[in-house]
């Protein structure tokens, strides 16, 4: 390859989906004709619904952490991220020894400690170079409403903030929306008065003046940012998603396929 892979850092709140859609995007690549590489940076993964081509675990695992140091959940996770630092250069040579396309990255599951600390900025830099994105995960859960969908807004922001690289925003699992909230949910992404109408007609609580006041100081910081709805159950949406990232990463030019696409 003439250049390094481009990286996508899949981040979000615990429970957002971050795993599974990994998994999914990971194979729509393969089944049109891409290489991508997938690296796992949770220490705490479990189960296998993941098979990571680089995974973290082979260097820190949270419940040996946890073993040896007598921590709990919470001061394992902050040890690991500091230990993750530690070895990247080795997670590095592994991720060089591939031939991939992109770089599809599982951040651990609690945000705080990928958005935080210093460390998870020394990693994304170690390993994402000059061409990498951030992937910001929407749980509907959350987004269905106009204040929760404001709380992410504003974590996405600090996470943008924070690793100051591109960031596209993915409405995750929105198989879960009816029609209806889905075309609510897309049309705040698009029209930002709509979510403030939203928000303004929420009955009136401290929670949502709040929401109101933050919500005008995002519209200050520049534009509400748009939302890709995908799912990683049906694979609805990964090929916009496609086309969002080779738009930040070759100015919307296609990927030469590695090989042939799958066929029915």
């Amino acid at each position: 390859m003439t250049e390094e892979p481009a990286a996508v850092f899949v981040a979000g709140t615990a429970g957002a989906g971050k795993t599974s859609f990994v998994r999914a995007f990971a194979d729509w690549m393969r089944s049109n004709g891409y290489d991508p590489a997938v690296v796992n940076l949770d220490p705490g993964l479990e189960g296998g619904e993941l098979d990571p081509d680089v995974d973290i675990r082979e260097w820190v695992r949270l419940a040996d952490l946890q073993d040896e140091y007598g921590l709990g959940p919470n001061g394992a996770q902050v040890a690991a991220a500091d230990m993750i630092a530690l070895k990247v250069f080795e997670v590095k040579q592994a991720i060089s020894e591939l031939s991939s396309d992109y770089l599809l990255v599982d951040t651990p599951g609690q945000i705080e400690l990928f958005a935080f600390r210093e460390a998870s900025k020394a990693i994304v830099d170690a390993l994402g170079g000059d061409r990498a994105l951030i992937a910001f995960l929407f749980d509907p859960a959350l987004a269905r409403s106009a204040s929760g969908y404001v709380s992410l807004l504003l974590l996405s922001a600090t996470v943008e903030f924070r690793f100051r690289l591109p960031l596209v925003n993915v409405l995750a699992k929105s198989d879960v929306l009816g029609a209806d909230q889905l075309a609510e949910v897309v049309g705040w992404s698009e029209e930002p008065s709509l979510l403030y109408d939203a928000v303004q007609a929420t009955p009136a609580t401290p929670d949502v003046q709040l929401s109101t006041e933050l919500f005008r100081a995002i519209e200050v910081m520049g534009p509400v940012a748009g939302l890709v709805p995908t799912s990683a159950k049906d694979a609805t949406g990964l090929d916009a998603f496609y086309r969002e990232c080779q738009r930040i990463f070759a100015g919307g030019e296609d990927l030469e396929p590695s090989h042939e696409p799958a066929t029915e």
